[in-house]
């Protein structure tokens, strides 16, 4: 019988840390002169609920087996997203606790589609809350997706294995080291981002919050137009370069650190990341330029900034691409499914299980031609083995059920066949705009049914925490070990 008194120990201390991190929206109320009693109530309520949990299991051998790191990662993103929605609940915006829940979740998971409907004129501690939100559940994605979800095997994040010790054995030694190197570097990028919005144009506030959604790959702004709104070339391009940076596997850094200088050009990942963004650009400029029949009419710039944006599920717009035409649009939702690197805060099917399903599907039909042939899939050097190549295959597979589920589940709330899809496809690759005029680039998630929000904000996590990490509680066995 497992011992959860460790998962339950590690629950409160992130309480405590959220509702600590409250702290930062009261004093915004207090500089803008909004105050109100939501953050304080908020965060009493959480450091209570997390020093009762942390009080009441405290144990001097903290152990996470197999099965309790699978528990800790599932109700860890929950409890956050729960204690997360309650300064939207006491807010002056209304809001119910489903719409709490919903902008809360997609907060904490990166997703950066939103129930508010105007931003420009929403409260500052709400804004910086939302944005303190994405910042977290961005670096809490890249931890667990380096140290836990590789040692879990889930859909092939073993590829990010930094140790080839036992699963069974004691996991939290092992992370110390790794993750305080990940969170200095994560602030260190955020503080850059921040300082070069700020002087290339963006208002104290704005570069702050801004820089914590864009290095999150997060996607929530201050404002109805997105960085649109600015209008300005050098903040979208360092946006970009921001979202990109975001957007390859944190471990490179690591190791670039370490003393191996050409990491960023041999990483097949990154390579393979880089390249698809400027295949997806040179693709629909021209497309864009032969459909309007003129250059002056077609902006490389947004072109590239909305490519790299909704392909590493950051959700920016700068323009409303829905006037684009149709190839545009499904090209678009094609890029969402992919997302970016693994091991950085990007979602999801992931640039190396796109490499070895390529793979995979070459070498079958290899095996068609040469039938008495024997090839061996390799990928970085490394040999892919059976294990390794079905964790892959069921991800993707079961990544494409749950989308067509998603969907229909969707279109029975009363939603059109547009909406239905690309809502699905936002959610579980936490994107953050869909398409179409409800929850297009110059819509939201405000007027959707609340049955639709509830949808919505179980594809975020399913996606977030890679489908299994979520669905394997509700396997019988799971909870017989």
């Amino acid at each position: 019988m497992s011992n959860y008194k460790t998962v339950f120990f590690i629950l409160g201390i992130l309480q405590i840390i959220l509702g600590l991190s409250m702290i930062f929206p009261i004093i915004t109320q207090f500089i803008f002169e909004e105050l109100d009693s939501s953050f304080i109530s908020s965060s009493i309520i959480t450091i209570i609920f997390g020093t009762l949990f942390l009080l009441s299991n405290l144990e001097n051998d903290k152990k996470l087996n197999l099965q309790n790191a699978f528990l800790l990662t599932s109700l860890s993103w929950v409890s956050v997203a729960l204690f997360g929605s309650l300064p939207f609940v006491f807010s002056d915006l209304n809001l119910s606790f489903t719409d709490s829940f919903f902008e809360s979740m997609s907060g904490i998971t990166t997703t950066g589609s939103t129930i508010i409907t105007d931003l420009n004129s929403a409260p500052k501690a709400i804004l910086i809350w939302r944005a303190i939100l994405q910042w977290l559940g961005g670096i809490g994605i890249i931890i667990m997706a380096i140290t836990l979800m590789p040692i879990m095997n889930v859909g092939g994040m073993q590829l990010l294995k930094v140790s080839s010790s036992d699963a069974s054995e004691k996991i939290l030694p092992k992370t110390k080291e790794i993750t305080v190197r990940i969170i200095i570097i994560y602030l260190v990028l955020t503080f850059l981002c921040a300082f070069f919005y700020k002087i290339f144009g963006m208002k104290f506030f704005d570069s702050l919050t801004h820089s914590m959604t864009t290095i999150a790959t997060g996607g929530f702004s201050n404002y109805n137009n997105s960085i649109g709104h600015f209008n300005n070339f050098n903040i979208e391009i360092t946006s970009m370069i921001f979202i990109i940076l975001g957007s390859i596997p944190f471990i490179a850094y690591i190791k670039y650190l370490s003393g191996k200088k050409n990491i960023f050009y041999t990483d097949i990942q990154i390579k393979s990341f880089i390249k698809i963004i400027f295949f997806s650009i040179l693709i629909l400029f021209i497309y864009l330029t032969l459909f309007n029949k003129s250059f002056s009419t077609v902006s490389l710039r947004s072109v590239s900034f909305n490519v790299i944006s909704i392909l590493t599920g950051t959700g920016y717009v700068t323009t409303n691409f829905d006037s684009w035409g149709n190839f545009p649009l499904v090209y678009f939702l094609f890029l969402m499914f992919i997302g970016g690197c693994a091991g950085s805060t990007t979602c999801g099917i992931k640039i190396f299980r796109v490499q070895i399903l390529y793979l995979f599907l070459k070498n079958q039909l290899k095996k068609i031609i040469y039938p008495r042939g024997i090839f061996v899939i390799k990928y970085d050097n490394s040999n892919v083995n059976d294990k390794f190549m079905a964790s892959i295959i069921s991800f993707i597979y079961l990544y494409i059920i749950i989308f067509f589920i998603i969907a229909a589940l969707l279109s029975l709330s009363g939603l059109d066949f547009t909406t239905s899809i690309s809502g699905a496809a936002t959610s579980i690759s936490n994107v953050g705009p869909g398409l179409g005029d409800l929850i297009g680039p110059n819509g939201n998630f405000s007027q959707l049914p609340d049955f639709s929000k509830w949808i919505l904000s179980l594809g975020m996590i399913l996606g977030r925490l890679e489908l299994f990490a979520i669905l394997v509680l509700f396997l019988p066995s799971f909870w017989q070990k």
